[in-house]
């Protein structure tokens, strides 16, 4: 490697760190602030989710913007006054689904329906978890550490140790080494959460099934960009390219964290 190449990939570097602090800090404030702010952050990132979707999957303007204002009605009846009643959820889901078939029926385009569930569907999440009463705040912490800890661990393993391809097919950066430090990083999260602030085991013990989880979301999407030919999904995120690359992996990882936090719900 020449040393412009050396001094341009530790820029690259520097800048992907400084980026990625600020995005938890700013994730993390608006977490334990609630209300409001977390979900007007949550619509905000849906929406720029919905937009690269649909660039990766080719639909015309006209498309993106219908696809962007059916996923916005169920996003609105996601907002913390409209929670408080929990017979709102079912409403809020089947609506979730009702915009994904709207657009499919006026866009003839089943990738753009895909997408508002894809988008829709965590935020959905988020915010049933960030409900939940006193504990709230922690589980839907723990919710999004699972995917920074996995990236991060993810990232230095891989970097460091290298080694045999996880999918050299659909993303020829990641290696077993980097699945492995990010499920252990995720764990000891986890266990440190458990003992400092009393995460539930149910919740502790599903960690590393949900950093593998999450590592299977973020292949999920290098295939959809591999298919659609390009890097990266955008290039809002200095260093991080588009929004769909930073939260690929938190998207199959927050439903079934939200399963998880309201089981005991269920036998009562």
């Amino acid at each position: 490697m020449t040393p412009d190449a050396k001094l341009r990939t530790a820029s690259n570097l520097r800048l992907r760190m400084l980026a990625s602090v600020a995005m938890i800090a700013v994730a993390t404030l608006a977490l334990f602030l609630g209300g409001i702010t977390l979900w007007v952050l949550a619509v905000v990132i849906a929406l720029l989710m919905m937009s690269e979707w649909a660039d990766l999957a080719k639909v015309t303007p006209r498309e993106k913007r219908t696809a962007q204002f059916a996923l916005s009605v169920p996003l609105a009846l996601m907002a913390p006054a409209s929670l408080i009643l929990k017979t709102m959820d079912f409403f809020t889901l089947g609506l979730l689904a009702g915009a994904a078939f709207f657009v499919v029926i006026v866009t003839r385009h089943r990738q753009l329906a895909l997408g508002v569930l894809y988008c829709g569907l965590p935020v959905f999440a988020l915010m049933l978890i960030r409900r939940q009463e006193v504990v709230g705040a922690l589980f839907t912490f723990w919710a999004l550490a699972i995917v920074w800890a996995c990236d991060i661990g993810a990232f230095f393993s891989g970097r460091t140790i290298g080694g045999p391809k996880l999918a050299p097919r659909l993303s020829p950066n990641k290696t077993w080494a980097g699945l492995i430090g990010g499920v252990l990083l995720a764990s000891v999260l986890a266990a440190i959460l458990h003992v400092g602030h009393g995460l539930p085991w149910r919740l502790t013990l599903a960690t590393p099934f949900l950093a593998v989880l999450a590592q299977g979301g973020d292949l999920y999407e290098s295939w959809l960009k591999r298919r659609a030919g390009v890097k990266d999904s955008g290039h809002i995120l200095p260093g991080h390219g588009g929004v769909l690359d930073r939260l690929d992996g938190l998207v199959p990882v927050a439903p079934l964290a939200a399963l998880l936090v309201i089981a005991p719900y269920f036998y009562r």
